[in-house]
């Protein structure tokens, strides 16, 4: 047992350590996808129904295990059958488990993404309270900060539990990476220790402090962030693209020209391209293109596991190459 309470998971998967630690929320994803969604007292057929491992934490771990790196993940599930069920797919997509939290009598969180015929997603969320990192789990998971590791924090987690885990990453000698918008109590902090930030267009706007709805805002935006400590952003444009900005250049890759089902993962799996390409020693532009690529590569299907293929990501650079060279 851990001081919080919480059991460690037993699943564990052998082979030399993970060379990126994700922090971010475990759960079971159910995908409904129906013509339309019913109105008040009227119902609809489910023509395809999905079960998965999922929450952003679990979609990013896989998509990095995927794109060829050695994926821990540090967040919560219950003590049940869920629970259990969820940190066996994990360990079968080959992403360490030991740091998941188990927490007793709390079920494990549930999210149902509901997708219609034009790829317009709703969520109905069950995520307890108890499912939520803690400053306790992050100490618990102090064993995996190490220097030269990656270390991606979502920031949807409890303002205190990612503060922790971004602050130790740093002080170990690893690469910060933010994926979300910083709670303002503990945003300078943050961006202060901070190497990578990635945020979609809400987020965006938020970190800005207004909407951030072209390619010259975004670039304004992480141009300022960029003075705050990180060396690389990442803002999403609201149905245009998004725009990758370092100290001495950036590049906007516009969305391809593709149909989407769902877009739900898109942003987990983008976090996993540019992460890969980082680790790599990619130069900032191929990074935003591997991350791009893997953003393509997720919205062709229902709900937000990523199916990143070599095929599937080297179709989407393809595409993004003869875009640049039209």
């Amino acid at each position: 047992m851990s001081r919080n309470g919480t059991s460690q998971a037993r699943v564990t998967r052998p082979g030399p350590g993970p060379d990126v630690i994700v922090f971010g929320q475990i759960a079971r994803d159910l995908v409904l996808v129906v013509d339309a969604v019913p109105t008040a007292s009227r119902s609809a057929d489910v023509y395809q129904r999905r079960e998965l491992l999922g929450g952003k934490g679990a979609n990013q771990a896989v998509g990095l295990a995927q794109l060829g790196m050695r994926p821990a993940l540090a967040g919560v599930v219950g003590e049940d059958q869920v629970g259990q069920r969820l940190l066996t797919q994990a360990d079968q997509d080959r992403v360490d488990v030991s740091a998941v939290a188990r927490r007793p009598g709390v079920r494990t969180a549930l999210i149902v993404d509901i997708v219609d015929a034009t790829g317009q997603w709703r969520y109905l969320e069950d995520v307890p309270a108890g499912m939520l990192l803690t400053e306790a789990d992050v100490i618990a998971a102090r064993h995996l900060f190490l220097p030269g590791r990656w270390v991606s924090v979502q920031l949807q987690q409890p303002p205190a539990a990612a503060l922790a885990a971004a602050t130790l990453a740093h002080r170990a000698g690893g690469k910060v990476v933010l994926d979300g918008a910083p709670h303002e109590d503990c945003r300078d902090a943050l961006l202060d220790v901070a190497d990578v930030v990635r945020a979609d267009a809400r987020e965006a706007g938020l970190l800005a402090g207004s909407p951030v709805t072209t390619a010259a805002e975004a670039e304004k935006a992480a141009a300022e962030l960029l003075r705050q400590g990180p060396s690389l952003v990442a803002l999403a444009v609201e149905d245009a693209g998004n725009l990758v900005a370092w100290a001495d250049g950036c590049v906007f890759l516009p969305l391809p020209d593709i149909p989407v089902v769902d877009t739900t993962g898109a942003g987990d799996a983008f976090v996993a391209g540019l992460i890969t390409a980082l680790a790599k020693n990619a130069g900032p532009q191929r990074a935003a293109r591997l991350a791009a690529a893997a953003a393509g590569a997720t919205v062709g299907h229902p709900g937000g596991r990523p199916a990143l293929t070599p095929k599937a990501v080297q179709d989407q650079l393809t595409m993004l190459a003869e875009s640049t060279h039209r």
